[in-house]
């Protein structure tokens, strides 16, 4: 119950920002950050993750790597998840031209609430929720990447295989960050399961004290490296 509150009132504070998405609109990178959020995460490793993106977004070649995109920017979306009947959108889209908006994108994930509480690991819901957030949020772009994140194999709903050759026939790449503290094989799961598409890859945390050094480097491949 005072999870439902938290995010309610966190859900007021963003639909009274500008940055709802009402009409289409075209950008160069169309982002989603698939956060585990299940039952192997912890409240400190919820809180590092979403300090590791708030610090990415304030980060001067991430801020570089954005405004280098040619005026369009990118649009991000965050959601958490566990399993295959837990997703939730945190915060809604974005969009970010500049470092004004990469500065608000990160104080607002530093302080998102999690949403869900735990639960098993549906990495299949995870992906299925992000392509259909992609799918409706009035939102064109030249790239769609869903960056997937997690520290432990699927243990409910189907295989996340099934759902990776959906997104790859629908032009989304799947990309992936692991974090083996648990699980020290685990990038070879999402090597052979888990990510694909153009372009797609795959980054290795050791732990989630690692995370963010991670992160930054994944959004600049993700983003693509300003050109000097």
């Amino acid at each position: 119950m005072k999870n439902k509150i938290v995010y309610l009132v966190f859900l007021f504070s963003f639909f009274m920002s500008n940055n709802l998405i009402a009409q289409n609109i075209y950008v160069d990178l169309e982002l989603v950050l698939a956060v585990d959020v299940s039952s192997s995460v912890d409240e400190e490793e919820y809180q590092l993750q979403m300090r590791g993106v708030a610090a990415a977004f304030r980060h001067p070649d991430v801020i570089a790597a954005i405004e280098a995109t040619g005026g369009n920017g990118i649009a991000v979306a965050m959601i958490q998840w566990s399993d295959n009947e837990e997703q939730a959108l945190a915060g809604g889209w974005h969009i970010i031209r500049n470092s004004s908006d990469a500065a608000k994108y990160a104080r607002l994930i530093k302080r998102v609430p999690r949403i869900i509480p735990g639960g098993q690991t549906s990495i299949a819901g995870a992906l299925s929720f992000s392509i259909d957030q992609m799918n409706n949020n009035n939102i064109d772009s030249t790239r769609k990447v869903i960056d997937v994140s997690g520290d432990g194999r699927a243990n409910n709903g189907v295989h996340p295989m099934n759902i990776r050759d959906l997104a790859i026939e629908q032009g989304i790449t799947i990309n992936g960050l692991v974090i083996i503290n648990e699980e020290p094989f685990l990038d070879g799961y999402f090597e052979r399961g888990v990510i694909g598409g153009r372009g797609g890859f795959m980054m290795v945390a050791e732990d989630y004290r690692d995370y963010a050094a991670m992160i930054l480097q994944k959004l600049l491949r993700e983003i693509g490296m300003p050109v000097s």
